[in-house]
């Protein structure tokens, strides 16, 4: 049996890339960022390609996606938006299991750098908004989901407890 991925998702500023890195460290997987695979790829920031409008973006990612989740067993970080197109889940669902941060908003609200966040830049009070509209979609399409509070060594504990089960 093929290990599966470790796929994280959530809300802009609610730990994935941190959580994810800390995370293939112990598990001595590798570590994919999906925004940080886009850079790789296209040789451009996400805020430049996010100048050509957020449909070029979402299409880009999906792509990237395809071809992340395909390297499994791996821990692959994704991108706030990754939600707002169904089949990135199918694809992601195929090697992978998806774990939602669940951070609360107010927390996330109070330190998110909105300087690398295209979509928090002019207003950030728009995290808000995108939660509205994101936090459904995590939570319909997580197979578990993990409260980040306060210690981050507690949710990468949790994760690798629901790994190992899994991979039993």
């Amino acid at each position: 049996m093929m290990m599966k991925n470790i796929v994280l998702i959530g809300m802009p500023g609610c730990g994935k890339s941190a959580i994810g890195k800390i995370l293939a460290e112990k598990l001595r997987l590798s570590f994919l960022d999906i925004d940080t695979y886009i850079e790789e790829c296209t040789n451009h920031t996400i805020t430049e390609i996010f100048k050509n409008g957020e449909a070029l973006f979402r299409e880009i990612e999906a792509k990237a996606i395809t071809e992340v989740s395909e390297k499994a067993p791996a821990v692959i970080s994704t991108g706030g938006g990754v939600v707002k197109i169904y089949e990135n889940i199918l694809n992601l669902k195929k090697n992978g299991i998806i774990i939602y941060i669940n951070r609360p908003i107010e927390n996330i609200a109070g330190d998110i750098d909105i300087e690398t966040r295209p979509l928090l830049s002019k207003d950030p009070s728009q995290i808000y908004k995108l939660f509205e509209e994101r936090g459904p979609l995590y939570k319909k399409y997580c197979d578990h989901e993990i409260m980040n509070i306060s210690n981050i060594d507690d949710v990468v504990s949790n994760i690798i407890e629901i790994y190992t089960e899994i991979n039993k």
